[in-house]
């Protein structure tokens, strides 16, 4: 991409402090404007078609909806939309999962404003970006001869659910921030239960903190 095309950014994000920063960081560069913002999945949703954006830093971990079904709905109305993924998670664990729906990035909020800035440009010139840590995390796998571990076989829905329970949230919570219903959370819990072959949400809880999908 030409240094003199204007990239145009679109902003969702739950927390107003990091969209701020965020703004500051792009404010600083000739090349990057910011076009528009959400708070959000469902106003993400709403508001990107008329920002008219090349790009979206999109939090994976929203209140409303998730950021993977955020990105999955995004990609459905406008695929050649880049979408750079932010999150505070571990980048093992999320990451792939968000380059198979479609992103063309991912990124911790740990990283420094370069590596950002860098990566935004990267993406909007149609091209993948994921960081050094990342690169390096999937090339320690390349050639490996493992078994994926029993949460690589869940769905993104019973993933999320996973997470959810075991950072101590209760049903109607994780019901109410993936606008579903009681009855089916349980039934993504019992489901996930299974497959994982444990017993109970302690358990869970234990799996995931030996397994570093929690902190």
């Amino acid at each position: 991409m030409s240094e003199k095309a204007i990239i145009k950014v679109f902003i969702a994000d739950d927390h107003a402090i990091v969209r701020e920063g965020l703004k500051q960081i792009l404010a600083e560069t000739r090349d990057i404007i910011v076009a528009g913002e959400a708070e959000n999945g469902l106003e993400a949703v709403k508001l990107f078609r008329k920002s008219g954006c090349q790009v979206m830093l999109l939090d994976i971990s929203m209140p409303d909806r998730s950021g993977i079904d955020v990105l999955k709905q995004i990609k459905k109305e406008k695929p050649d939309l880049a979408v750079l993924m932010l999150s505070m998670h571990r980048e093992d664990q999320y990451a792939i999962r968000s380059l198979k729906a479609g992103a063309s990035g991912y990124l911790t909020k740990q990283s420094a404003p370069r590596e950002l800035v860098n990566a935004i440009r990267q993406v909007a010139g149609g091209q993948k970006y994921i960081s050094p840590a990342l690169a390096q995390e999937l090339a320690n796998h390349v050639g490996e001869d493992h078994e994926a571990p029993p949460h690589d076989t869940l769905s993104d829905r019973e993933y999320q659910t996973l997470i959810m329970i075991a950072s101590g949230k209760p049903v109607g919570v994780i019901a109410k921030e993936l606008s579903l219903s009681v009855k089916t959370v349980s039934e993504y819990r019992a489901r996930l239960l299974v497959k994982m072959k444990l017993k109970n949400s302690a358990e869970l809880t234990h799996y995931a903190i030996k397994n570093q999908l929690i902190d």
